[in-house]
């Protein structure tokens, strides 16, 4: 009886285990994901500082 009670809490705190890896590297991609945007979000919004005049803004293509 009490090897059963032991095999079940070893499987717990095996799948506990597991869950906390599981958070910490959705957390590491969810955190990878935000700095990739900020990198591209401020090149989307602003042309560079020193581009030449009309380099690197937004281009109208409407027909």
């Amino acid at each position: 009886m009490y090897v059963g009670l032991v095999a079940a809490a070893a499987g717990m705190m095996a799948a506990n285990t597991q869950s906390q890896i599981a958070t910490r590297v959705m957390k590491m991609s969810l955190d990878a994901q935000a700095q990739v945007l900020q990198l591209l979000v401020p090149s989307q919004t602003n042309p560079a500082k020193n581009n030449a005049p009309g380099i690197g803004g937004h281009l109208d293509v409407s027909v």
